[in-house]
C-alpha cells in the first residue's frame, strides 16, 4: 500500500472542503459524486487567478448579501474573490458561543491592525436573517466596538446563506438547523486564489489566528516574515496551569486581570476586570455565575443584570465542571497576588531611587 492510499484511509475527511484539499494536494481527479452537479470528473488546475481554479466562480455561489453598513455585496465577487478572508457564521440573539467568537475575532482584528481591509478581510454572516436585519447587525457590531468599514456583518436570504455554509463544508443536521442554539462553531479562514481553507474555533489563540491570516495564507510573503530567527535562539516555553489555559481560551477576549498594575489593552472593554474578583464577590455567587450565567440572567439576578447593562455582552454558558471553575478562580487569585507583589517591588525600587536622588541633592552633588 503506497503512502497516498494510507493517508486517505487514515485521515477522517469531512465534507467537500477536506476532500478537495486532498485532490489539490495530490493533483488527482475527483468524482462527480462528491459534487452535486453530476458533471464528469475534473482535473485540478493550477491556481492562477480568482476564477481559474476549483475554488472559483464555478464552485462558490454569488448571492447578494446586505452589510450592516447598508451596502450590497455579492458573495463571490465582493466577499471572497482574490482575497484572504475570515468568514464566520453567527446570530445576534445567541447567548452561547457567538459572543465569544466575535470577541476573539476582535482580538485578531486588532492584532492585524491596518492590514484588515487591505490584504485581510473580515466577514460575519448571520444564520438567522429573519431576525438579524441591517439595523440589528449594526447594533451588534457597535456593541463590540467594531469598525464597520473594515469588518462587515452580512444578512441575506436564509436558503442562500445555508448554501454558502454548505460550500464551506459547514454542514448541520435538520435538528441543529431547527435549534439555533446548537449551531456549530463556524469560522473559516482561507485564501480563495490559492485554495487554502481551514476551519478554526473561537478558542484558538488570537496570535495564532492572526499569524495564519497574515502569514500562512499569504505564503509568508508579508514583510514581517522576511527575516526569520533561528529556532535555537527561541526562549523556552513556560508551563501554564489548567486554570491559565482556561482563562486564555474562554475568558481573555472579554476580560483582563489588571487592577491598574499593567497597561490596559486598547478597545472597548467587553467585561469587567477580574483583578481580586474573589475578594469583591461572594464565593457561592461567583461559582454559580461561572457555571450557569444564562440561568442567573433569566432569573433577573441584580448583579448579573447590572453587568449586562454596562457591557451589553452576554456571558456564555461554557458548561464548565466545578473543578474547572476552581482551577480558573485559583489562577485569577494567583495572578492578582503576582500583580500586587510586582507593584510593591516597583514601588520599593522607585522609593529607593528617589531616596538616592534626594541624598545626592542634599550633599550638593547634583
Amino acid at each position: 500500500m503506497n503512502f497516498k492510499t494510507q493517508l486517505i484511509q487514515t485521515l477522517s475527511v469531512k465534507g467537500v472542503i477536506a476532500l478537495k484539499m486532498l485532490v489539490v494536494l495530490w493533483g488527482a481527479t475527483f468524482s462527480s459524486a462528491v459534487m452535486s452537479s453530476g458533471s464528469e470528473p475534473t482535473q485540478a488546475q493550477p491556481y492562477t487567478s480568482a476564477d481559474q481554479n476549483i475554488w472559483g466562480r464555478q464552485y462558490f455561489p454569488n448571492y447578494e448579501l446586505t452589510a450592516h453598513t447598508g451596502e450590497t455585496l455579492k458573495f463571490f465577487d465582493d466577499v471572497i474573490a482574490g482575497k484572504v478572508v475570515a468568514v464566520n457564521f453567527i446570530f445576534t440573539s445567541c447567548r452561547d458561543i457567538c459572543p465569544v467568537e466575535t470577541a476573539r475575532m476582535r482580538d485578531v482584528f486588532n492584532l492585524l491592525g491596518d492590514r484588515v481591509g487591505d490584504d485581510v478581510f473580515f466577514y460575519s454572516i448571520t444564520i438567522d436573517p429573519a431576525r438579524d436585519d441591517v439595523e440589528t447587525l449594526k447594533t451588534y457590531a457597535e456593541r463590540f466596538g467594531i469598525d464597520g468599514d473594515r469588518w462587515k456583518f452580512l444578512t441575506g436570504k436564509k436558503e442562500e446563506i445555508d448554501h454558502i455554509r454548505h460550500t464551506f463544508g459547514l454542514y448541520s443536521t435538520p435538528e441543529e438547523e431547527a435549534d439555533l442554539s446548537n449551531h456549530n462553531i463556524n469560522l473559516m479562514i482561507g485564501n480563495q486564489v490559492t485554495g487554502k481553507w481551514a476551519k478554526r474555533t473561537p478558542f484558538e489563540n488570537p496570535q495564532i489566528l492572526a499569524d495564519q491570516l497574515g502569514g500562512w495564507l499569504h505564503e509568508w510573503r508579508a514583510p514581517e516574515y522576511a527575516q526569520m530567527g533561528n529556532y535555537a535562539d527561541a526562549p523556552l516555553l513556560r508551563q501554564i496551569s489548567a486554570g491559565e489555559m482556561m482563562f486564555r481560551d474562554r475568558c481573555s477576549s472579554c476580560h483582563d486581570i489588571n487592577g491598574g498594575n499593567k497597561p490596559a489593552r486598547g478597545g472597548r472593554s467587553l467585561g469587567p476586570d477580574l483583578f481580586a474578583v474573589s475578594e469583591r464577590r461572594d464565593a457561592a455567587w461567583l461559582e454559580r455565575w461561572m457555571l450557569e450565567p444564562d440561568t442567573m440572567l433569566e432569573e433577573g439576578d441584580p448583579i448579573a443584570t447590572a453587568m449586562y447593562d454596562v457591557y451589553g455582552v452576554t456571558m456564555p454558558n461554557f458548561r464548565l465542571e466545578t473543578s474547572e471553575v476552581k482551577n480558573l478562580l485559583s489562577y485569577v487569585s494567583g495572578e492578582t497576588q503576582r500583580l500586587r507583589e510586582r507593584a510593591e517591588r516597583i514601588a520599593q525600587t522607585e522609593q529607593a531611587s528617589d531616596a538616592k536622588t534626594n541624598a545626592v541633592l542634599s550633599s550638593g552633588g547634583g
